[in-house]
């Protein structure tokens, strides 16, 4: 292949032109590049609340690489038989990406990288969606941490790559090549009526993402290790919806906390710590990827909760009708605002696994449907933190009280008010927006009273207890 040749740069969870190492390597070429984004199983198969993101994700994308002079090719197919086509309609010489870390990528990838060198075509992997690569960070024994704690004091004074340039421009094909028209792939299909509430809750594309970034960064991060655990407050980045398709990187947020923490603002450490959380995370799917679909800890493979969907308790948890307003109302600002506050995801998580018995995995894929911000590392790890199966998890016995966590975290019940509202008389507009938001055919309306509790708090924890007690871990 000629030198002069274009080099198609696939994009996958990477939808950024600032910081992005394999569209920077590719510009650094001056060759032509050919930006491109395929739909495979990978991308059909995802939940409805994640796929609808990234479609407006991909149309925010194109629109930013326009203002390049520059356009996103959208396909459709296998990976590697799209990209072959695309090779031989453009005479590309080179293909590069951002490298994923989920088993099922990984091992697309491989193929792809083998079969396009093997026809002389230069295949190229790139970092970017972590500030670590999981093989560069082992104990002094070799290996990968099991626990956060030594994993942070390893990486915490590690240096982090400083956030590469956007390109001023980028050099277009002669022709472009065909593309897939963005509203015939229906990616908002399965979101339905809910997708019209969720979306005032998106920040959408790279410059939003910067934006929340830079705004966090000057007015809420010094106060974020006391607030990040307020949910009636807004007290965090809410970042990880931009995080999770790559709109903006995580060396972009580092390097703003390290400056935000010399600043002396000291609730950087803390924002600093949950960053290496998701590289944690990401660690653990690449060297035991069985962390995404069954219990990190072997010995719990045995253990005996309800796996039935079906069940009246796991319909009530969904729904937000448990009679416990801490998780009713985290359930319900998952469905209205596609996200959860993080001291919510704990309570319901553990109110599911451990005052419901009920397995972890219907947590896990029920956010994998409802999340804009889904991550398949992190939301697996949280939920194994959780319920007490996965790595640095949460002791087994330690079963959170969602009424006494509620009388501590949300003492003026701004936040459950904010989304409940039956029983109340100034309802708020985030609280009837859910009614807006589910099926019609759950049939339920403001005017109904709160539910009561489905189950006694004193005795789901007592019954759980027991059942761990009688296990051999």
């Amino acid at each position: 292949m000629s030198d002069n040749s274009p080099i198609l740069v696939w994009f996958r969870r990477d939808l950024r032109l600032t910081d992005h190492p394999a569209l920077h390597a590719a510009t650094e070429t001056g060759r032509r590049v050919i930006p491109v984004f395929i739909q495979d199983d990978a991308v059909s198969g995802l939940g409805a609340a994640p796929k609808w993101r990234l479609g407006l994700g991909l149309g925010a994308f194109d629109a930013a690489l326009r203002d390049k002079s520059s356009r996103l090719i959208l396909r459709k197919g296998d990976a590697l038989e799209v990209l072959e086509a695309l090779i031989k309609q453009t005479g590309a010489g080179a293909v590069y990406w951002s490298r994923l870390y989920d088993p099922d990528s990984t091992t697309r990838d491989a193929k792809i990288k083998e079969n396009l060198k093997d026809t002389g075509i230069d295949a190229r992997s790139f970092g970017g969606h972590l500030m670590f690569e999981p093989w560069t960070v082992e104990t002094k024994t070799g290996g990968f941490y099991k626990v956060y704690t030594p994993f942070w004091n390893s990486v915490k004074n590690v240096g982090v790559d400083a956030p590469l340039r956007a390109p001023s421009a980028l050099n277009p094909p002669e022709t472009w090549p065909e593309s897939d028209n963005l509203d015939d792939w229906h990616m908002g299909a399965a979101m339905q009526r809910g997708a019209d509430v969720v979306r005032p809750f998106v920040r959408l594309g790279e410059q939003a993402a910067q934006s929340r970034l830079g705004a966090f960064m000057a007015h809420g991060v010094a106060q974020y290790k006391a607030n990040r655990d307020l949910p009636g407050v807004d007290g965090t980045s809410n970042l990880s919806e931009n995080l999770a398709l790559g709109e903006i990187s995580p060396h972009q947020c580092w390097h703003a906390g390290q400056r935000a923490l010399q600043d002396g603002k000291q609730g950087a450490e803390t924002f600093l710590k949950e960053l290496v959380w998701r590289e944690f995370a990401y660690h653990l799917m690449h060297h035991t990827p069985r962390i995404l679909t069954d219990n990190w800890r072997e010995e719990w493979e045995a253990f005996p909760w309800n796996e039935d969907e079906r069940l009246a308790e796991v319909k009530a948890w969904k729904q937000g009708r448990t009679g416990e307003p801490f998780v009713d109302a985290a359930m319900r600002e998952l469905y209205v605002a596609g996200r959860m506050h993080n001291r919510g995801r704990m309570i319901v998580a553990s109110y599911l696994t451990k005052h419901l018995m009920c397995h972890w995995r219907i947590g896990q894929k029920w956010f994998e449907d409802c999340l804009i911000d889904w991550d398949p590392a992190s939301n697996a790890m949280g939920w194994q933190w959780a319920a007490g199966s996965g790595p640095d998890a949460t002791p087994y016995f330690r079963v959170f009280n969602p009424a006494t966590q509620l009388d501590k975290f949300d003492k003026n019940r701004d936040y459950s008010s904010r989304w409940i509202a039956e029983g109340r008389a100034n309802q708020h507009a985030d609280a009837l927006a859910f009614f807006d938001a589910i099926p019609k055919q759950w049939n339920m309306s403001p005017d109904d009273a709160y539910p009561d509790r489905i189950v006694a708090l004193d005795k789901g924890r007592e019954r759980a207890l027991e059942i761990y007690k009688n296990r051999n871990f």
